[in-house]
């Protein structure tokens, strides 16, 4: 299968691109480096080393004996966009190529606009290349949890059954972003319905839930071919920035009372639902959309697997809570289906000590590089006592009704 993966130099793509290579796909990788540029604007990086694309691409090479082709360019440009996809003709696209941080969107007017320049222009013009040169391609995207938010409802694969005044339809699930990436992200999501719906086209969203891990099959090889693992507080999830902390001595950074539950998924999981995605093509006018995580925990919960884990390699693991700078319910029922791709064959990684151990171990090699002065929370989503003012009365105007399904 010819395929092309956009953001193919970042955390997700890189790996990716490796899967499908060695599985003997033929495999072109475009990215602008963005990721690389905004952590050079913070003052942050990757806790792992990782080389440059091209050598990444000679690494790949000498060791698999198998070829990445890979372009330089943003999916902003559409000039770009459609030269590429029209040259590589893919049967596959594997969208990555976005920015991904719900505290970057939010730091400044520039980065809200950025965030969404990015993802929504990005997207609108790889739907329209897809559309004008290879309309029976199949579009992967990558999604996310966040964009249903927290209702009180359980959260459906995408769609839910309405009945209304007598009448009822399948609509796709109301949607209630908790941050301008993940609005922009919402937006995606109905630019592709619309293509899906009026030009025919084929794609599978993955709305994702909090991705975790260090090593896949394919990086394991040569430390040449190391995906970025980032564990600042814009770019590191939670369970990959608790395991960095743990490492370094500095206390897990709980956010309020810790009670936010998520859906987690390990990295090698992300690796195989996107295969399992795409050697299961939707059908043309077709939006599928797959919830793509394989367990729910609070962010307590995390931290305290971490801490016992970290007790076990003779780590003295503290956990502290820090004032919550998102405006976010705390407490709050989650139950969200995750089933389809359990339906399509998905081996789950399940989180445990020894997993967490594991990470802890990678992670020692390299806690020299760990820039300290990245991982404390600077980015409020609102500030000073306006923030305090309105996150209770956020709280106290949806109190959770059942306590979180873990």
């Amino acid at each position: 299968m010819r395929i092309l993966i956009l953001g193919g130099d970042g955390y997700l793509g890189w790996p990716t691109a490796l899967r499908f290579s060695a599985r003997g796909h033929e495999v072109t990788v475009v990215d602008n480096f963005a990721r690389r540029r905004w952590h050079n604007e913070q003052s942050t990086g990757s806790l792992t080393p990782i080389s440059g694309l091209a050598d990444r691409v000679d690494a790949w090479r000498e060791v698999s004996g198998k070829e990445i082709q890979s372009f330089v360019g943003g999916v902003e440009d559409g000039e770009f966009l459609d030269r590429v996809v029209a040259d590589t003709s893919p049967e596959a696209v594997i969208h990555y190529g976005q920015q991904a941080s719900a505290p970057f969107s939010m730091i400044s007017r520039r980065h809200a606009v950025e965030t969404q320049h990015a993802n929504v222009i990005g997207n609108l013009n790889l739907l329209w290349s897809i559309r004008e040169h290879v309309p029976n391609c199949h579009l992967i995207k990558l999604g996310t949890m966040g964009e249903y938010g927290t209702p009180n409802i359980d959260i459906e694969e995408g769609y839910i059954e309405i009945d209304h005044k007598g009448r009822k339809d399948t609509l796709p699930v109301p949607k209630l972003p908790g941050s301008l990436y993940h609005c922009s992200k919402v937006h995606d999501s109905t630019n592709i319905h619309f293509a899906c719906r009026h030009w025919g086209l084929r794609a599978t969203d993955l709305n994702q839930g909090v991705v975790y891990g260090v090593e896949t099959e394919e990086t394991v090889q040569d430390e040449r071919l190391l995906t970025r693992f980032d564990y600042d507080e814009l770019f590191g999830t939670a369970l990959n920035r608790f395991c960095v902390q743990a490492m370094i001595g500095h206390p897990l950074t709980v956010y309020g009372r810790g009670g936010q539950t998520r859906g987690y998924l390990n990295i090698r999981d992300t690796l195989q639902c996107v295969e399992l995605a795409a050697s299961n093509p939707a059908d043309l006018g077709e939006m599928r959309v797959y919830n793509q995580f394989t367990e729910q925990f609070s962010v307590k919960e995390l931290a305290e697997l971490v801490q016992k884990a970290g007790a076990e390699v003779g780590r003295e693991v503290e956990i502290k809570s820090f004032p919550n700078p998102r405006v976010e319910l705390e407490e709050h029922y989650y139950n969200a289906t995750h089933s389809k791709l359990l339906d399509l064959g998905l081996q789950p990684h399940h989180l445990g000590e020894e997993l967490v151990r594991s990470m802890l171990g990678k992670i020692d090699q390299y806690k020299d590089r760990v820039i300290q002065r990245a991982i404390m929370p600077k980015t409020s989503w609102s500030t000073g006592e306006l923030h305090g003012q309105f996150a209770e009365r956020v709280q106290s105007t949806r109190e959770p009704q059942g306590a979180p399904v873990a």
